[in-house]
């Protein structure tokens, strides 16, 4: 059997197209699919990784945050004093009211039970007492400032809980300043002596 030249450019064409068919369904096609999955894992790893450095970015913020603590309250325990704060804020407060500038009207402390910790009984005394004081100075705006500034560097740990400032006709020139302070003083061991 002969083919014509007809015939033998259609067998060859059909050849070919079987060939790319071929290519085409056992090749490329696999190789598509293939390719599309590893594109879907490599973005799968890359979001994954993201999350991981935002951790780790994280977890370095809050490690630096933890120094930061850390070295805030070893600055604090070394400022506090250990049952002198009652008697150093008096002395403090002895040192600042100039008759000229400042008077202390009046001043009431007040000591607050403090609840128990949860899951312990009212045996166990608390090794810490708060302090409410009230106050009524009569002062210059100035030495007021001079004052609360001078609280604020004490050893110890003490709240400006209220604070109210009034101009009054009889106390002229200096300001009414009603104030509440609180602190909590911690009680010296029975054992030591301070």
């Amino acid at each position: 059997m002969v083919l014509k030249g007809r015939e033998k450019i259609l067998a060859v064409l059909a050849i070919i197209a079987i060939a790319i068919w071929a290519f085409d369904h056992f090749y490329y096609t696999p190789q598509t699919h293939k390719i599309s999955r590893l594109k879907a894992d490599i973005n799968a790893a890359d979001l994954k990784l993201n999350e991981s450095l935002l951790v780790a970015k994280g977890m370095e913020t809050l490690e630096a945050e933890v120094l930061r603590q850390e070295g805030e309250l070893k600055r604090l325990s070394e400022r506090t004093l250990k049952g002198e704060e009652f008697r150093t804020f008096l002395k403090h407060l002895a040192r600042e009211s100039d008759p000229l500038q400042m008077k202390v009207i009046s001043l009431n402390p007040q000591e607050e039970k403090l609840p128990p910790p949860e899951g312990k009984k009212e045996a166990s005394a608390s090794q810490y007492r708060r302090v409410s004081v009230q106050m009524v100075l009569h002062s210059t705006y100035a030495k007021l400032g001079t004052y609360l500034k001078g609280i604020e560097e004490l050893p110890f740990l003490i709240n400006v809980d209220n604070l109210q400032v009034e101009k009054e006709e009889g106390v002229q020139p200096f300001l009414k300043v009603t104030m509440g302070l609180s602190m909590h003083i911690i009680e010296k061991s029975k054992g030591v002596k301070g």
